[in-house]
């Protein structure tokens, strides 16, 4: 059994009923004056005959949605924007890295006898390729070399599904592609992924350790680690076969009356769910003008839920940074954060421990997030990992595979995109011809395009493409109807995606108007979807090509799970690829596919 963070001897098993030791964020607190009488005590020097005060700040350093970014991520992504003093905004850019990251939490726990470093999930998934090459091994190095001792799954440590997820965390060489350095076999993870909510159908056990204990000098801290309940509806159903995604405020309130039956009463809660901050300025107060106001999304109604026995909430998936304090369910104000995303900030929150009550004083809570700049001397360890893998990645990554005229971009602010107007044209030439599934129209979910392709020199390499196509889906060709293909229209703006759309990309040749005056399915304009410029006919069969992700029903789109007839093809990355060869040659580069097949009406 793990014991602050540090693996013993006998691995973690998938599907351990039992629990590890409490997963341990950041959260570390500052003692207001006067905050009582026990804080008193401890200025005065009060102890318990050990030499140690009877209230203690514990630091807690955190982070989360990592996503396997190793070197300093570049463009958007390598940048944050800041609130000055006078109110204005400035955008700070050239932050991040995994080397930087390490460095920056070694530097912040310099000085803290009791530290604890945590993380809310998706450290690997969606991860560029000197990590997501080698099935993101990499990353589990790099985190162990940060000394990690804890984190809640994500809904990306899913994506190649439970068994994979089980040899992270446990160690051995790929099933398939076998040791990818010679005499060395992975390790897997020294820290403990939580699945508290991840259950076997069957048995109702988790799928690996629901909650962590660490404990340092008669401190000690639980943690409960979750993800979104809705993970099954965002990876693919193969890969998840037989397990249950369960709520997440059931699931933390239920395991925290276990941890306080064994006698732990201070509680962290790691979520992999997240909000929303009206500002997108890291260190915007979410607090203006009253506790928490400065908040939306699905977190909010989660820590209004969450028993006021878990004592701080630290949160990712939402890729947002925020430090806020959202009442919990006696009103009394609660800790909730998130750093962003790609390493490009941490979290320091002070947690003041009291020995006698082996509670957290709540009131004392402080917490903020913290750039990950790169003006500090790199992690020695973390840069010679990085450097090992790049080295055997280089002659794959290198390799041209075509050549672009313009950057082709993937705009998060707009529902159509270049970038995803090209990859379901790819997909539709991948997969018309009659012997690879004779499609005739392609979908590609907005999610699955991770990275817009940038001109640079021109050329674009496997390794651009693959960070732009990160997944390697199995691409799929299924049979829909024209009415089962309005459904899924509608079921962008619909059921799971009313609140948030999730529009589809579309291949070229299909249309069709999307009206933002009205609502739910109502938005799609029934009698302007065409394909070819013929009206789509509902009883009419139509062979589609979409990944295996989406053939499963995945981000809310139950309908394309209907489809009959289907037909496995090369995968996603593969098709994309392809086309990007056949189609673009140094004298004649590829440019951004024309707009406009979906007409919006705002």
């Amino acid at each position: 059994m793990a014991v602050n963070g540090r693996k013993s001897k006998t691995k973690r098993r998938i599907l351990a009923a039992g629990a590890g030791l409490a997963t341990v964020g950041a959260l570390v607190a500052a003692m207001p004056a006067g905050a009582s009488e026990d804080a008193a005590e401890a200025a005065a020097g009060g102890t318990n005959g050990k030499g140690w005060g009877r209230m203690v700040d514990v630091q807690l350093l955190s982070f989360n949605d990592l996503h396997g970014n190793l070197e300093p991520p570049t463009g958007s992504s390598g940048r944050l924007t800041r609130v000055k003093e006078d109110g204005s905004t400035e955008t700070i850019n050239g932050v991040g890295g995994a080397e930087y990251l390490a460095t920056h939490l070694e530097q912040a726990r310099a000085g803290h006898r009791y530290s604890i470093t945590a993380a809310a999930g998706d450290m690997i998934g969606a991860s560029p390729l000197v990590s997501g090459l080698f099935h993101d091994e990499p990353t589990i190095e790099a985190l162990n070399e940060m000394k990690l001792d804890v984190s809640s799954v994500g809904n990306h440590e899913f994506d190649e599904g439970a068994r994979e997820l089980s040899r992270i965390q446990n160690g051995g060489c790929h099933p398939t592609e076998g040791c990818f350095e010679e005499g060395k076999t992975f390790e897997g993870a020294n820290f403990p992924y939580l699945a508290a909510n991840v259950t076997d159908e069957k048995s109702g056990k988790p799928l690996l350790d629901p909650y962590f204990i660490w404990e340092k000098d008669g401190v000690r801290i639980g943690f409960i680690g979750v993800t979104l309940e809705g993970t099954a509806n965002i990876v693919s159903a193969e890969g998840i076969k037989g397990l249950k995604f369960g709520d997440e405020v059931e699931t933390i309130n239920k395991y925290a009356k276990v941890l306080e039956r064994k006698g732990v009463k201070s509680i962290v809660a790691l979520l992999h769910e997240g909000g929303m901050p009206a500002s997108g300025a890291y260190n915007y107060d979410c607090d203006t003008p009253g506790a928490g106001a400065g908040i939306s999304g699905p977190i909010v109604d989660i820590a209004k839920n969450v028993t006021p026995q878990v004592d701080a909430l630290v949160t990712g998936h939402t890729h947002q940074a925020y430090a806020c304090t959202i009442p919990d369910p006696a009103g009394k104000p609660r800790t909730v954060t998130s750093a962003a995303s790609f390493g490009r900030l941490y979290t320091d929150t002070t947690l003041t421990y009291d020995r006698r009550s082996k509670d957290i004083v709540r009131t004392a809570v402080a917490s903020a997030n913290h750039v990950v700049t790169r003006d500090v001397e790199p992690h020695g360890a973390i840069g010679d990992l990085i450097k090992r893998w790049k080295a055997l990645a280089e002659p794959i990554a290198n390799r041209p595979v075509g050549h672009i005229g313009e950057s082709i971009e993937n705009p998060t602010d707009v529902y159509e995109k270049p970038l995803g107007n090209l990859i379901a044209d790819a997909q539709l030439a991948g997969l018309s011809p009659a012997d690879k599934g004779g499609a005739q129209l392609a979908l590609m979910n907005p999610g699955g395009v991770r990275a817009p392709l940038t001109l640079g020199d021109g050329v674009v390499t496997y390794g651009e493409a693959y960070t732009v196509q990160p997944f390697t889906n199995m691409m799929t060709v299924v049979d829909l109807t024209g009415a089962q293909l309005v459904t899924a229209l509608q079921q962008q703006v619909s059921g799971a995606n009313l609140a948030s759309p999730k529009i589809l990309q579309v291949s070229k040749g299909f249309t069709y108007t999307l009206d933002m005056t009205k609502t739910g399915a109502d938005r799609i304009v029934v009698d302007s979807v065409r394909l070819n410029g013929e009206p789509i006919d509902p009883a009419k069969s139509y062979r589609v090509a979409m990944n295996e992700f989406l053939t499963g029903g995945g981000d809310g789109f139950p309908v394309l799970a209907t489809g009959t007839n289907k037909l496995v093809g090369a995968s996603d990355l593969d098709v994309f690829i392809a086309y990007l060869t056949a189609n673009s040659s140094a004298a004649e580069p590829l440019r951004a596919p024309a707009t406009g097949r979906i007409t919006i009406v705002k």
